[in-house]
């Protein structure tokens, strides 16, 4: 027996969208056989139920008739009986008044010789017939047995009906059940295979790299176009239970596609960089005005306090809500029916664990604008990079995931680089390093709480459901009552077009948003989410360059040489999880 595989080299090969296709019409012709089956047995419940309509129909037709035969019979006994009532009464008539004759003539005979006593008629009574009672006595009994007879019958009757109907309808809502439950599966399977042939074709590998690491890497993917704070966070394995495991069946990517992915990740980061760089502009921070690439002088809109910062975060997220399903629904057809199945799953666990992330998303995003209104944005930004150290030791605390002497190493590189890098000089830098420190840990706080979601909902629309959290949360930041030193502070000049500014600024950001989402999506799967994080390392960098080069920002060497050691160390965490996730693999 030929026990050797066939020689699939040979056939002639397919594409993803012809396999795509095939699956898909195989899926439909088997829902079809199956909903016709169904249908079928639907048919015939509907059919004995008519039969068992008619029946009952014609039951009913014949109590009718018995009913108004019984009331025929009853009013002929009645006549009947009325007639013999009738000579019943006749004959006690005549018994009275023989009586009342026979008194009278003892009454007469007394009256006129009481010796005509003894000779008379003793009593003058007649012969009397039977009471009337036996005769009522006998028609009641006999009524009241037939009635009983009657009713009886057609009590039992009634019961039996009414069984056949209700395990007739148990029957069909049974089935009405199991049509709706294996319509949702088919519904299910056929978009989880589509949504996986459609991303293959992307990468012409025919597997689905997000979903073969997204129980790792979940932060990555997810949080790389949500936070738009820097750069795509890093990987956050140290997060995940050593419970979850891993998948080995991953096919290797071609070195051209490494460096595709290598080379959109680097746009990405761009790109955020970029983003940094704008929220900068829109913010009244001294020295102004700025001077954008030395020849244009802009002067900042608004203050950098927690209220305006809501608003600067809301117009971001209006262009965002608008184009993100658009952008969703283009990266993972499935998106929808993966959030309608969340939300008739009723996991309110991982609800809570969405919800939450979102909020210290919108946390974070609050602290950083804070942060680089108030001091230079590369600073911010490098500060804001502590968050892998609070990822670390919170997935000590709560999975027990001990790190390693790498990253012990790369977590004293980043604390020296954050002590290096920190603003001196005039001016009050306070707020705003503690603005980046709190937007590292609570950054923190949403990877943790991403990773924990890892494996139960996709990236995608974990992202969908993420954006629209911030954007109710900034909304309802705005309704709050405030402070007056964090409420939304306008200074209005009559020379300059504030909102005409804002809502410009504020479609470039949601621009700039969205588009590093989906340069980062596509890094993913070319070149792997490891490699995209380790390109992703480099935001502190790109964002001092960008500085300089439009807005000329400036660090001190000091200040260089920390941002690097901060570099150094985020990087080594990367480097040192994908060795790691390599050598579980093999």
């Amino acid at each position: 027996m030929n026990t050797q595989p066939p020689n699939r080299g040979a056939e002639t090969p397919k594409s993803p969208e012809e396999v795509l296709k095939l699956v898909i019409q195989d899926l439909d012709s088997f829902r079809q056989n199956l909903t016709s089956q169904l249908s079928q047995d639907i048919d015939k419940l509907r059919v004995e139920k008519e039969q068992l309509s008619e029946d009952v129909s014609k039951l009913r037709k014949q109590y009718e008739q018995l009913q108004s035969q019984q009331l025929e019979s009853l009013s002929q006994r009645q006549i009947a009986q009325q007639q013999l009532w009738l000579k019943q009464l006749a004959q006690v008539l005549a018994n009275n008044l023989q009586k009342q004759l026979g008194q009278k003539i003892r009454d007469l005979t007394e009256s006129v010789d009481p010796g005509l006593q003894q000779a008379g008629i003793p009593g003058g009574e007649l012969p009397m017939t039977n009471p009337l009672n036996d005769y009522y006595g006998t028609a009641n009994e006999f009524g009241d047995s037939l009635s009983n007879v009657v009713s009886g019958t057609f009590d039992a009757l009634k019961q039996e009906l009414d069984s056949y109907q209700s395990d007739l309808s148990v029957q069909l809502n049974s089935m009405r059940s199991m049509e709706q439950q294996g319509e949702v599966i088919l519904e299910a399977l056929v978009s989880r295979l589509q949504a996986q042939l459609e991303n293959s074709s992307v990468v012409s590998s025919g597997t689905y790299e997000v979903s073969q690491s997204g129980s790792k890497n979940s932060a990555n993917t997810t949080s790389s176009g949500k936070s738009m704070l820097t750069t795509p966070p890093v990987e956050s394995s140290e997060v995940s239970p050593k419970s979850k495991t891993e998948s080995t069946a991953k096919p290797k990517k071609s070195a051209s596609q490494v460096q595709v992915g290598l080379i959109l990740a680097l746009l990405s980061a761009a790109l955020l960089s970029l983003f940094n760089v704008c929220i900068k502009v829109i913010l009244n921070t001294p020295p102004q005005p700025s001077t954008i690439f030395g020849l244009f002088p802009v002067e900042g809109l608004i203050n950098p306090n927690v209220g305006n910062s809501l608003l600067i975060l809301l117009l971001r997220l209006i262009v965002v809500m608008l184009l993100m399903p658009i952008v969703a629904t283009f990266l993972y057809p499935a998106v929808w029916s993966d959030i309608e199945r969340l939300i008739k799953s009723r996991n309110f666990s991982l609800w809570w664990k969405v919800i939450g992330s979102a909020f210290f998303l919108f946390l974070s995003q609050v602290l950083i604008y804070i942060s680089i209104g108030n001091i230079p944005t590369a600073i911010a930004i490098t500060i804001f990079f502590i968050y892998p150290i609070i990822t670390v030791l919170v997935s000590w605390g709560l999975f027990g995931d001990r790190p390693s002497m790498v990253r012990i190493f790369a977590m004293v590189l980043i604390v020296i680089g954050g002590f290096l890098v920190l603003p001196s000089g005039e001016g009050d830098y306070q707020q705003g390093i503690l603005a980046a420190v709190g937007a590292g840990i609570t950054f923190s706080g949403y990877v943790v709480l991403t990773q924990m979601s890892a494996g139960k909902l996709h990236p995608i629309p974990f992202s969908l459901v993420n954006f629209a959290g911030i954007f109710v949360f900034s909304a309802l930041g705005l309704m709050m009552p405030l402070p007056i030193e964090w409420s939304v502070n306008i200074n209005i000049d009559p020379s300059v077009n504030v909102w005409s500014g804002l809502i410009v600024g504020g479609i470039i950001l949601g621009i700039l948003t969205l588009s590093s989402y989906v340069l980062n999506s596509f890094a993913i799967r070319f070149a792997g989410a490891a490699r995209a994080s380790i390109i992703g390392t480099s935001g502190p960098a790109l964002t001092a360059l960008f500085a300089l080069f439009v807005i000329g920002e400036v660090l001190l060497f000091k200040q260089i040489v920390g941002m690097l050691l901060v570099i150094i160390g985020v990087a080594a965490m990367s480097f040192e999880r994908m060795f790691a996730a390599r050598q579980k693999t093999s």
